[in-house]
Protein backbone atom coordinates (compact mmCIF):
# COMPACT_ATOMS: atom_id res chain seq x y z
CA UNK A 1 0.00 0.00 0.00
CA UNK A 2 1.36 3.36 -1.03
CA UNK A 3 1.46 6.08 1.58
CA UNK A 4 1.92 9.78 0.91
CA UNK A 5 2.72 11.96 3.89
CA UNK A 6 2.58 15.73 3.63
CA UNK A 7 4.22 18.19 5.99
CA UNK A 8 5.12 21.85 6.17
CA UNK A 9 1.74 23.49 6.47
CA UNK A 10 1.00 26.19 9.00
CA UNK A 11 -0.13 29.73 9.65
CA UNK A 12 1.58 32.54 7.77
CA UNK A 13 0.87 36.19 7.09
CA UNK A 14 -0.02 37.39 3.63
CA UNK A 15 3.11 37.85 1.57
CA UNK A 16 4.92 35.12 3.43
CA UNK A 17 6.23 31.76 2.28
CA UNK A 18 5.83 28.09 3.11
CA UNK A 19 7.41 24.94 1.75
CA UNK A 20 5.34 21.80 1.69
CA UNK A 21 6.88 18.36 1.45
CA UNK A 22 5.37 15.03 0.49
CA UNK A 23 7.22 11.78 1.01
CA UNK A 24 6.04 8.58 -0.61
CA UNK A 25 6.56 5.02 0.49
CA UNK A 26 7.70 2.40 -1.98
CA UNK A 27 10.59 1.96 -4.34
CA UNK A 28 9.10 3.11 -7.65
CA UNK A 29 8.55 6.79 -6.95
CA UNK A 30 10.25 7.85 -10.17
CA UNK A 31 7.66 5.91 -12.18
CA UNK A 32 4.88 8.31 -11.23
CA UNK A 33 3.92 11.88 -11.86
CA UNK A 34 2.96 13.84 -8.76
CA UNK A 35 0.55 16.65 -8.11
CA UNK A 36 -0.66 19.03 -5.45
CA UNK A 37 -4.32 19.88 -5.00
CA UNK A 38 -6.06 22.04 -2.43
CA UNK A 39 -9.49 22.27 -0.91
CA UNK A 40 -10.86 25.32 0.86
CA UNK A 41 -13.88 25.13 3.15
CA UNK A 42 -17.08 24.81 1.16
CA UNK A 43 -15.24 24.43 -2.14
CA UNK A 44 -14.28 21.55 -4.35
CA UNK A 45 -10.77 20.17 -4.42
CA UNK A 46 -8.83 21.98 -7.12
CA UNK A 47 -5.64 21.43 -9.04
CA UNK A 48 -2.65 23.50 -7.98
CA UNK A 49 0.47 22.12 -9.63
CA UNK A 50 1.93 18.91 -11.05
CA UNK A 51 5.26 17.51 -12.14
CA UNK A 52 6.09 14.73 -14.56
CA UNK A 53 7.92 11.56 -13.64
CA UNK A 54 11.37 12.86 -14.41
CA UNK A 55 10.65 16.43 -13.39
CA UNK A 56 11.02 17.74 -16.90
CA UNK A 57 7.50 19.08 -17.20
CA UNK A 58 5.52 21.13 -14.72
CA UNK A 59 1.98 22.44 -14.80
CA UNK A 60 0.52 25.26 -12.75
CA UNK A 61 -2.93 26.60 -12.09
CA UNK A 62 -3.22 30.19 -13.29
CA UNK A 63 -3.89 31.36 -9.74
CA UNK A 64 -0.44 30.26 -8.51
CA UNK A 65 1.78 30.85 -11.54
CA UNK A 66 4.80 32.91 -10.64
CA UNK A 67 4.29 32.32 -6.91
CA UNK A 68 4.44 28.55 -6.43
CA UNK A 69 7.16 26.13 -7.56
CA UNK A 70 6.99 22.36 -7.60
CA UNK A 71 10.08 20.16 -7.53
CA UNK A 72 10.91 16.55 -6.83
CA UNK A 73 13.81 14.49 -5.59
CA UNK A 74 13.38 10.94 -6.81
CA UNK A 75 16.27 9.73 -4.69
CA UNK A 76 14.35 10.81 -1.59
CA UNK A 77 10.89 9.79 -2.82
CA UNK A 78 9.83 13.36 -2.23
CA UNK A 79 7.98 16.17 -3.96
CA UNK A 80 8.02 19.74 -2.74
CA UNK A 81 5.84 22.79 -3.13
CA UNK A 82 7.49 26.14 -2.51
CA UNK A 83 4.81 28.76 -1.97
CA UNK A 84 5.79 32.42 -2.04
CA UNK A 85 3.77 35.65 -1.90
CA UNK A 86 0.97 33.80 -0.18
CA UNK A 87 -2.49 35.32 -0.23
CA UNK A 88 -5.49 34.72 2.03
CA UNK A 89 -7.14 33.02 -0.96
CA UNK A 90 -4.46 30.31 -0.75
CA UNK A 91 -5.89 29.14 2.57
CA UNK A 92 -6.85 25.48 2.18
CA UNK A 93 -5.91 21.93 2.98
CA UNK A 94 -3.18 20.91 0.55
CA UNK A 95 -2.97 17.34 -0.69
CA UNK A 96 -0.27 15.60 -2.65
CA UNK A 97 -1.28 12.83 -4.98
CA UNK A 98 0.28 10.24 -7.23
CA UNK A 99 -0.70 9.77 -10.85
CA UNK A 100 -0.16 6.55 -12.75
CA UNK A 101 -0.13 8.52 -16.01
CA UNK A 102 2.42 11.05 -17.17
CA UNK A 103 -0.05 13.23 -19.05
CA UNK A 104 -3.28 15.03 -18.32
CA UNK A 105 -1.85 15.93 -14.95
CA UNK A 106 -4.14 18.92 -14.40
CA UNK A 107 -7.15 16.66 -14.07
CA UNK A 108 -8.01 14.69 -10.94
CA UNK A 109 -8.44 11.67 -13.20
CA UNK A 110 -5.53 9.31 -12.86
CA UNK A 111 -4.54 10.33 -9.35
CA UNK A 112 -5.12 7.16 -7.43
CA UNK A 113 -3.23 7.77 -4.20
CA UNK A 114 -3.66 10.77 -1.94
CA UNK A 115 -2.04 12.03 1.22
CA UNK A 116 -3.96 13.03 4.31
CA UNK A 117 -3.47 16.73 3.65
CA UNK A 118 -1.77 19.58 5.44
CA UNK A 119 -3.47 22.82 6.46
CA UNK A 120 -2.21 26.11 5.09
CA UNK A 121 -3.71 29.25 6.57
CA UNK A 122 -2.80 32.71 5.30
CA UNK A 123 -3.85 35.64 7.43
CA UNK A 124 -4.49 39.09 6.00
Amino acid sequence: QVQLVESGGGLVQAGGSLRLSCVASGRTFSNYAMGWFRQAPGKEREFVVAISRNGGRTYYADSVKGRFTISRDNAKNAVYLQMNSLEPEDTAVYYCARNARDYGLESRDGYNYWGQGTQVTVSS
